[in-house]
């Protein structure tokens, strides 16, 4: 049996189970299995990923291994990099600013308060405004985003209406975008719709959780990244709207290229303790 100490973590509804390496010592080639185990409803703990906080490789304060719930690794989190900024400031692993490093490369985090914070996520380093996608006879307007080397890929869809449709009607659409051939690496699909109110609402289906979460950092710092540079909100930050409340971006951009892409919101220790899973057995 098992026995690690955890917190959980939420940012804007994605929660996260987080731990410390730089304790347990525990070998990384264990990780893909707890994560399975313990991200799971019911079960166990339950989250949409668990994270790790080791030690750090490039002069960073600590190094970020990410696990989705199937146990696939993801090269960052935008939300994940938020609760772990203040993970890290918390538990005395970094001061008021922190250097995160992940698969996609180095992030920067910042306390803006008790519980908000500000990360800077990876820079486009592919960004297709005009990316059309063609699905059982129909042409969805898509741009194609990649974030950091290597590329976490995102496909933001416009998909009007959006607030009318039920979850049940968009998961087959969900599942069948994020394995499309367009995408060879897959994509985490953020579909999103701008309301006669100006609101931006966003819904993400993660490649790794494979349902829709209640949100996405990386995925509203994408979207927000192609609505500026389509010149369809003109809004510093941009806000946007999903299931699990509200994310800003702020997008630094010169003509066509993005140069800074933030992502701010809030965090939520949601418990402390100990997994003692007792069909947790390595």
């Amino acid at each position: 049996m098992a026995s690690i100490r955890f917190t959980k973590m939420q940012g804007a509804g994605n929660d996260f189970i987080v731990v410390n390496n730089m304790e347990l010592g525990l070998d990384p080639a264990l990780f893909p299995a707890i994560a399975k185990r313990v991200c799971t409803h019911r079960v166990s703990l339950g989250g949409d990923a668990l994270m790790v906080a080791d030690f750090p490789q490039n002069g960073g304060d600590l190094r970020m291994r990410f696990y989705n719930a199937d146990g696939t690794e993801g090269e960052m989190c935008g939300n994940g990099a938020r609760c772990l900024a203040r993970y890290a400031y918390e538990k005395g692993l970094s001061g008021e600013s922190v250097t995160i490093e992940t698969v996609a490369g180095d992030v920067y985090g910042w306390r803006q308060s008790q519980r908000e914070y500000r990360i800077k996520l990876n820079t486009p380093e592919v960004l297709e405004l005009d990316y059309p996608v063609e699905l059982d006879g129909v042409e969805y307007e898509c741009s194609y985003v990649e974030l950091g080397n290597p590329g976490l890929p995102h496909a933001v869809v416009h998909f009007p209406g959006l607030a009318q449709k039920s979850l049940d009607w968009m998961r087959p659409l969900g599942t069948a975008l994020r394995s499309h051939p367009a995408f060879p690496k897959g994509a985490n699909v953020n579909f999103w719709d701008i309301e006669a109110d100006g609101t931006i609402r966003e819904l993400t289906f993660e490649r790794g959780v494979e349902d829709f979460t209640l949100a996405c950092g990386t995925g509203s710092g994408s979207t927000g990244a192609v609505l500026t540079l389509r010149g369809l909100t003109q809004a510093k930050p941009v806000c946007l709207t999903m299931m699990g409340g509200q994310l800003k971006v702020e997008v630094e951009h010169t003509g066509g290229k993005v140069t800074g892409l933030y992502l701010i919101g809030d965090t939520n220790i949601v418990a402390e303790g100990v997994i003692t899973d007792e069909d947790l057995v390595f």
